[in-house]
């Protein structure tokens, strides 16, 4: 049976003592770590940024640069600011304040006791390794939730208490894709699944230029929330580069995966924690999330629907073009809605002119 490789723990013993740094490399060795030696601070620096050290063992008192310049020169790169350093030293409590200010973990008197090095370093290598996991653990959640419940889930770490519900005026854009069900029955699910997904990718990169956050996804489509003083006319800008990526994708020739449909509207919303103890979901809630969802279908193929309250927000910005008003009636809405249709600037070659009555077409004259 193959043997799985363990991967060694790198040590760095940086002593000008070369007897020193022999018995403790010795005795590391015999413990299953691998030892790299550097008899000065600035080679200690030199070989920590060509190998991945897991662990510092520093003299405090070498020649030139010191074990505290060392420390305060490690701590300054990314891949060592929570790396053990554990300090060596043969002067008492001489420098112990500095020691610590400078950023190691550890002081450990000369001669060094076998048996206290090992259990401190261990100990700190346990507490680097526990640190380490919950760094993936926070990476892959940064790629399944939304900012805003990132942020809470961080607060209630430290507080020990969940936000309570609160209500707040935001933007709501919720994206679809048009007759995705009977598209996705012709596709192989594999195939379906990566193309769903890029196109999914691609809004959530364009969502967040604009500053919004992705509430949550609905299999074809997102919900996205956007806040703040600029947070309908985001939304707008955001709509509409969504619709231009889409356009501009090469999709294999399949046509039904570029049918999207965008709906926005912009108000009231209680924004908190839904569902029980054990599972709990932060998202918005409330009759403009609704409306909003509700527009989303009212959107045919490549085109935004929004709502007259989005209109009065940012009607007048020259970015954005606001056409086809009209009245529409919306399931759960007891009076019909006022909605448009956003485009962005129209171009001059759109642009018809009509003559006006008795003009004379314009030209040179011969």
């Amino acid at each position: 049976m193959d043997r799985v490789k363990v991967h060694k723990r790198i040590i760095l013993i940086a002593d000008d003592d070369r007897a020193i740094r022999k018995t403790l490399s010795s005795l590391l060795e015999s413990d299953g770590y691998e030892v790299v030696e550097a008899d000065s601070g600035e080679s200690a620096i030199m070989l920590a940024l060509d190998r991945h050290i897991d662990a510092f063992l520093v003299d405090l008192e070498m020649p030139g640069m010191n074990g505290i310049e060392v420390c305060h020169t490690l701590r300054g790169f990314e891949q060592y600011q929570t790396t053990p350093i554990i300090f060596i030293t043969g002067t008492g409590e001489h420098g112990l304040s500095e020691a610590f200010a400078a950023g190691c973990d550890d002081l450990i008197h000369k001669p060094v006791s076998i048996v206290i090095l090992r259990a401190r370093l261990n100990g700190h290598l346990q507490r680097m390794e526990y640190f380490q996991r919950l760094e993936r653990a926070r990476r892959v959640l940064h790629q399944y939730l939304s900012k805003r419940t990132l942020e809470v889930v961080e607060s209630a770490s430290i507080t020990g208490n969940l936000p309570p519900p609160e209500e707040r005026d935001i933007a709501i854009c919720f994206t679809d894709i048009r007759g995705f069900t009977a598209f996705s029955e012709f596709m192989e699910p594999n195939h379906l699944f990566t193309l769903v997904s890029s196109l999914l990718a691609e809004q959530v990169h364009i969502i967040h230029d604009h500053g919004g956050y992705v509430d949550k996804f609905g299999g074809d489509g997102v919900m996205a929330i956007f806040d703040g003083p600029e947070m309908v006319l985001q939304s707008c800008l955001c709509a509409l580069r969504i619709l231009e990526s889409v356009q501009l994708r090469n999709s294999d020739g399949m046509e039904s995966i570029r049918r999207l449909g965008i709906g926005i509207h912009t108000g009231p919303a209680v924004i908190g924690n839904i569902g029980s103890p054990q599972h709990l979901d932060y998202s918005a809630i409330g009759n403009s999330v609704n409306l909003a969802a509700r527009l989303c279908g009212q959107a045919e193929a490549l085109s935004i629907v929004v709502s007259k309250a989005v209109h009065c927000k940012v009607g007048q910005d020259p970015r954005l073009r606001f056409h086809s008003e009209r009245s529409v009636s919306i399931r759960g809405m007891r009076e019909p809605v006022t909605i448009f249709t956003l485009s962005g600037p129209q171009k001059p070659q759109e642009i018809t002119y009509e003559p006006q009555a008795g003009a004379r077409p314009s030209g040179r004259s011969h």
